[in-house]
């Protein structure tokens, strides 16, 4: 008599006759959520599955964006704002360095006796046009350098077009007579110039003949005028030197001041000028003011 019992397998067209699974086949038990396009329920394969197995297909969720940190967003911030900043400095210098609204049309001279101003003005004249910012003390100096009376010069730019110099000259000590000519020099013998009215010039003469004075005996005698204050330096007539140890001065009024050599010059002008205002004596004048030995002068 046949049982009644249903077989442990179910029948069906991958199982045998006997509703056991297929060799090399095994039941397979899948479970899948439907997404919000509407994806196939639990065991249905999906369209285009030819293998009818429910193979698993990627699905398409919504991606999420994660806040860029803080600290990442505030240094993207400082670095754009740094490169900003440094290409409108760029742009700044770039611009008042090359702009022609400051290129130079105006010079004004100060300090200048001895030269005159067109002089001045006539040498700088290449710097007419170009850039105050391009323009140093250097090559103002290069430019006045064939005038020997320039020992230092300072230039200030007054935006937007003006470019200020200031000169130093040399200060003329004495009057070289060389024949009937009247050279002026400095301290370092460097001529200045020649007077044309020598008698207006108030600086002491310095003969040197018909030959040139000894280059020593030269600097020696400049570099004891080059120590005086020019109120006494106005009252000398000439001057002249033996020897480097032997410089002497004559003032307007014939008194002489015997000199000695170059050393303590600060030291022998103090007290040749502290002499020079002490009240005269009208019955003992003097005539020579001895300042050899500064420590020790003698008037006589």
């Amino acid at each position: 008599m046949a049982s009644t019992r249903r077989p442990p397998y179910p029948t069906g067209p991958r199982g045998s006759a006997s509703g056991r699974p297929a060799a090399g086949q095994e039941d397979v038990i899948s479970a899948s959520k439907a997404d919000h396009a509407g994806t196939s329920s639990a065991g249905t394969a999906p369209a285009g599955d030819p293998a009818g197995a429910g193979t698993p297909q990627p699905r398409r969720g919504n991606v999420l964006a994660f806040p860029e940190p803080k600290a990442k967003r505030r240094r993207r911030i400082i670095l754009t704002t740094v490169a900003a900043i440094a290409v409108l400095i760029a742009g700044i210098v770039a611009a008042a360095v090359y702009s022609p609204w400051l290129a130079v049309h105006t010079v004004t001279v100060e300090g200048n006796r001895i030269l005159s101003t067109q002089q001045v003005k006539a040498a700088l004249a290449p710097l007419q046009g170009k850039p105050l910012t391009q323009i140093s003390d250097e090559e103002v100096s290069g430019l006045l350098q064939p005038l020997v009376q320039v020992k230092a010069v300072t230039t200030q730019a007054r935006p937007p077009s003006t470019l200020q110099v200031r000169i130093t000259e040399r200060v003329p000590v004495a009057l070289v007579k060389q024949a009937e000519v009247y050279q002026l020099v400095d301290v370092d013998g460097v001529q200045l110039g020649k007077a044309k009215d020598p008698a207006s010039i108030k600086l002491p003469v310095i003969e040197s003949g018909r030959g040139a004075l000894p280059k020593d005996l030269f600097h020696a005698i400049t570099g004891v005028l080059g120590a005086l204050p020019p109120d006494v330096l106005a009252r000398l007539s000439d001057a002249s030197a033996k020897s480097v140890d032997a410089v002497e001065l004559k003032l307007v009024d014939g008194q002489t001041i015997v000199w000695g050599n170059a050393g303590e010059k600060e030291l022998k002008a103090r007290v040749l000028t502290a002499l020079l205002k002490a009240p005269a004596d009208p019955k003992n004048p003097v005539a020579i003011y001895d300042v050899s030995v500064p420590r020790h002068p003698v008037t006589r």
